[in-house]
C-alpha cells in the first residue's frame, strides 16, 4: 500500500457530494475517481474522473472506497469490492436487509480487509463529549435515553423509510454512547405521504444493562429537531448535534426550603453546566479516522458487526409495527453465528 492512499468514491448525491469534497482535500489520500453513472451533472466530483462502473474504479488500483450510493445497492457494491480485495466506508446503513448485511460482514472479514459504516453521529463533537463523560462516570447509574430527531421531508430519499434512513442514527449512537446492546423494541409507525415506507416512528425499547430508551423519528415536521438526552443518577446530559452543544443539569445539593417554589421546582432541580467543546466537521473527523484505519493505526472507527446490529434493530422495529407487538433482539454473539471470523 502506497504512503498515499488512492480513494474512490461511489455515489455523487447529496451526500456523496460532501464525501467528495473532503476526499478531495484529505490529507494523505488520492481521489482518483467517482463512480455515479448519471455523471457529474453538478460539479460535485471535485476534478476527478467519473466513471460508469465500480470494476472501472477498481481497476484503477484504489487502496479504499467510500460507497455513498443508495441503499438498495450497498450489498452488491460492496461485495464487489471485497471481492477485489478493496477496502470500504459504506454509508449507513449498512445494507437494506439483515441478510445483506451478513454477507457483508463476511464478505470483508473473511479477506481481513477494513471496513466501516459511516454512522457520523459517532464523530459529532457533542456526542464524543457524552460518551467520554458516561465512561468516566460523571452520570452515575444511567436510566433512560431519549432522542427526537424530526424535520422537513428529504427528496433525497426514495428507496427506504424513516426507519432505516434517520432511525439508524438514533438506534447506533444510543449503543455506541452507553455501550450497551438492545434486548426489545416496541414500535409504532405511520405513512402520511402516500410513499410506501413510513414516515413517522415511536420506539420504546431497552438495553442490556436495563436501560430505557425512547426514539420519536419523523420527516414530516417543519420543525429540525436532533436531541439526545441521557438521565442518569446524578442529573441529564442533552445534546443537540445539529449545533454540537452539550449541556447537564444535575439533581440538587442544595436542598428548596421555600415550599410553593418546590412545588415548581421540584425537589432535584440543581445547576445547569454547557460545555464548552472544539468542534471539528463530522464528516471530516470520519474521514481521518478510516483513513487511519487503513493505513493499520488505531482507529475508531464504527466496524461492519455494530453496523449489522443497527440493521437487526431497525428490522425489529419495522417488525414490530407492522405485527403490533414487542420483539425480543438476539445477542450480538447470536446474531453473528455462521460469520465467518
Amino acid at each position: 500500500m502506497s504512503a498515499v492512499l488512492k480513494a474512490g468514491l461511489i455515489g455523487l448525491g447529496s451526500m456523496g457530494r460532501h464525501h467528495a469534497r473532503i476526499l478531495a482535500g484529505l490529507e494523505g489520500v488520492e481521489l482518483v475517481g467517482v463512480v455515479d453513472p448519471m455523471g457529474d451533472k453538478n460539479g460535485w466530483a471535485q476534478g476527478a474522473p467519473v466513471l460508469s462502473t465500480v470494476e472501472e474504479l477498481i481497476a484503477r488500483g484504489i487502496d479504499y472506497a467510500v460507497v455513498a450510493c443508495p441503499t438498495g445497492l450497498h450489498e452488491e457494491v460492496g461485495l464487489q469490492l471485497a471481492d477485489a480485495g478493496v477496502c470500504a466506508l459504506i454509508e449507513k446503513p449498512l445494507a437494506d436487509t439483515v441478510e445483506g448485511a451478513r454477507r457483508l460482514v463476511e464478505a470483508f472479514e473473511s479477506r481481513d480487509l477494513v471496513a466501516g459504516v459511516g454512522h457520523i453521529e459517532r464523530c459529532n463533537p457533542a456526542l464524543l463529549s457524552l460518551r467520554s463523560r458516561l465512561e468516566a462516570g460523571e452520570l452515575g447509574d444511567v436510566y433512560q435515553v431519549v432522542t427526537r430527531r424530526q424535520g422537513p421531508f428529504p427528496h433525497r430519499i426514495a428507496d427506504v423509510g424513516v426507519v432505516k434512513d434517520l432511525a439508524t442514527h438514533d438506534i447506533d449512537l444510543t449503543g455506541w454512547v452507553t455501550g450497551q446492546t438492545y434486548t426489545s423494541i416496541a414500535a409504532h409507525t405511520v405513512s402520511k405521504s402516500g410513499r410506501p415506507h413510513e414516515d413517522m416512528v415511536s420506539a420504546v425499547g431497552q438495553l442490556s444493562d436495563g436501560t430505557m430508551v425512547n426514539h420519536l423519528v419523523n420527516w414530516l415536521s417543519p420543525l429540525k429537531e436532533r436531541f439526545t438526552s441521557v438521565t442518569g443518577e446524578r442529573g441529564c446530559f442533552i445534546a443537540d448535534t445539529l449545533t454540537a452543544d452539550l449541556t447537564f443539569h444535575s439533581n440538587a445539593a442544595v436542598t428548596t426550603e421555600w415550599e410553593a417554589l418546590r412545588a415548581f421546582r421540584g425537589v432535584s432541580e440543581g445547576d445547569m453546566v454547557r460545555y464548552a467543546i472544539p468542534k471539528r466537521e463530522p464528516l471530516l473527523v470520519e474521514h481521518e479516522l478510516f483513513r487511519d484505519a487503513v493505513q493499520g493505526k488505531p482507529a475508531d472507527i464504527c466496524t461492519l458487526r455494530q453496523g449489522l446490529r443497527t440493521v437487526e434493530v431497525a428490522a425489529a422495529v419495522i417488525e414490530s409495527a407492522t405485527t403490533g407487538l414487542s420483539v425480543s433482539l438476539r445477542t450480538a454473539d447470536e446474531s453473528l453465528q455462521g460469520v465467518a471470523n
